[in-house]
């Protein structure tokens, strides 16, 4: 902290020679006997003299140089940490990888390996209260069970519903679930984790782990025992060899000392949450070591000088220690230190959008959305606060294609799922290659049943083709710059199955199979 001390605006501390100076100035325009010196005896001055040393008492001029000198260092700005600014992700992604090869039925860990690896990603998703995580499933082959979403509950859902029948083709192909969470993580500008729950890496994917880069790290969670246990292929029943002796499966230590050797961070699951925290460690590790130096800022603490700056100011009310020109000094450091954060002492010097922007650093979304004037900085406040329908109604008084972004994000979560589509339309219409945009306008046109769409789109001919209106707010107004972050409602597409999510899961990884072999 010490060797990252500095001052922002440094120019400021010219100041405190300029305050030193003035004390000197008046203290030798007090001194009698100096301006006498030259005139009168020394002698004779002694006696003429009143000797003042015993009354000594606090100046006015002491203030206003202590004021003087402590305004200076609150203007220069004084930093030691930094901090990120609003609409940046502050909680790292993680693409959980889960192992479905046959062996993670072993039972070496109750209950089953797989079941162990499912109570770890539990816990992890209650660590990572609000952060976004993937999953992903492998074993002879790869597939995206959900994209990074932060609706813990769905994950759970899915999470539950995975189990090793799901691919029944057998093998373990890792390095192909490299390559396809890579692919998934690759347009997400925040640097994650993908993280390998498995009870061993095929040696095919050693030289992939080792050669891996990017703003996205690997790490491996070993689930099983040294020693091994048999595989279970039912309640009472066990996988067995051609003798009839159950098959034993280890978990591939060797392995995982390769991978360690090479770089990558591996451990073995416990039987405390220690493993999880330490997960949890590695991924915002990585994320604050991978932020670009162009996303954070310096804090400027420079505020707390606030306060005894105003103690001293209030003494000048008192008669005898008004000076005239007092004021223009706390006009300009009044002015100077009111450009650091300090809205609940400093208030006069804010305006209402940079005490919206204090509330939303701090989280507290619906006082900021009460605040902000601009209504794209309201509206990702209200968005943020879970307030859709009233998002909607501030993005629309700007006319931008990242305000039709927004509205449509805002509408999708409502599922208002034609609006939504109608309002990224807008969006492309004003930035055709926005890749974003283009992504959530295909998933939202999924979401909208065949027989909705019909009808949505004028296409049947007993319906008006006004069913739906689009409000026009959003011609009004003046331009934003704000953008929400991007995969709001990737995985909504899950909640209008009719189906059981093992069932969905299953179907899905088949006919993604078929398509890969067909190719």
């Amino acid at each position: 902290m010490i060797g990252q001390f500095h001052f922002l605006r440094p120019l400021w501390l010219l100041a405190l020679p300029a305050a030193l100076a003035l004390a000197w100035i008046v203290a030798r325009r007090e001194d009698v006997r100096s301006r006498w010196r030259g005139v009168i005896e020394p002698q004779l001055l002694d006696h003429l003299l009143v000797d003042r040393r015993a009354r000594w008492r606090v100046r006015p001029v002491y203030a206003i140089v202590l004021t003087i000198i402590l305004g200076a260092i609150a203007a220069a700005g004084p930093t030691w940490k930094r901090e990120r600014p609003p609409f940046v992700e502050d909680k790292a992604p993680l693409a959980i990888a889960i192992d479905l090869s046959q062996t993670m039925d072993a039972i070496d860990v109750s209950p089953t390996r797989l079941e162990r690896a499912k109570l770890k990603v539990q816990d992890l998703l209650a660590l990572r209260s609000g952060a976004r995580t993937a999953l992903f499933a492998y074993a002879g082959s790869a597939h995206l069970v959900l994209p990074l979403t932060d609706d813990a509950a769905l994950i759970r859902t899915y999470l539950d519903a995975m189990s090793t029948d799901l691919l029944p083709g057998g093998g373990k192909d890792t390095v192909q679930a490299i390559r396809l969470i890579d692919t998934s993580l690759a347009r997400d500008p925040v640097p994650g984790t993908i993280l390998f729950l498995t009870d061993g890496v095929e040696p095919a994917a050693f030289n992939a782990f080792e050669k891996h880069g990017g703003k996205d790290q690997l790490m491996v969670l070993g689930i099983g025992t040294e020693d091994g246990g048999p595989i279970r292929t039912g309640p009472e029943s066990f996988l067995e060899d051609a003798t009839g002796r159950r098959v034993f499966a280890k978990l591939d230590v060797d392995g995982l000392h390769r991978l360690k050797r090479a770089g990558v961070d591996v451990a073995t699951i416990t039987q405390d949450d220690s493993d999880v925290k330490w997960i949890q460690r590695h991924v915002q590790t990585h994320l604050a070591q991978k932020q670009d130096e162009s996303e954070t800022r310096w804090q400027d603490e420079g505020w707390w000088l606030a306060l005894p700056i105003g103690l001293l100011a209030a003494l000048w009310f008192r008669r005898g220690w008004t000076v005239r020109w007092v004021g223009v000094i706390v006009l300009v450091l009044g002015a100077s230190v009111g450009e650091a954060r300090a809205a609940d002492l400093l208030d006069p010097w804010l305006t209402p959008d940079q005490q919206g922007r204090l509330y939303f650093e701090r989280g507290d979304y619906q006082t900021a959305a009460d605040h902000f004037a601009d209504p794209m900085w309201r509206g990702a406040a209200l968005y943020r606060a879970g307030k859709f329908a009233d998002a909607v109604e501030a993005f629309a008084l700007v006319d931008t294609p990242e305000s039709y972004y927004n509205q449509g994000n805002a509408l999708a979560r409502q599922g208002k799922y034609p609006e939504a589509v109608k309002s990224y339309q807008q969006a492309l219409e004003g930035r055709p290659d926005w890749p974003q945009a283009k992504d959530n306008l295909a998933l939202v046109e999924k979401l909208i049943p065949s027989e909705k769409k019909k009808d949505d789109y004028g296409e049947a001919p007993d319906l008006p083709p006004d069913q739906i209106k689009f409000d026009d707010l959003g011609k009004k107004g003046k331009k934003g710059t704000v953008k929400l972050n991007r995969e709001q409602t990737d995985e909504m597409w899950m909640r209008n199955i009719q189906t059981s999510p093992a069932q969905l899961l299953r179907r899905k990884f088949a006919l993604e199979d078929a398509a890969r072999e067909s190719r």
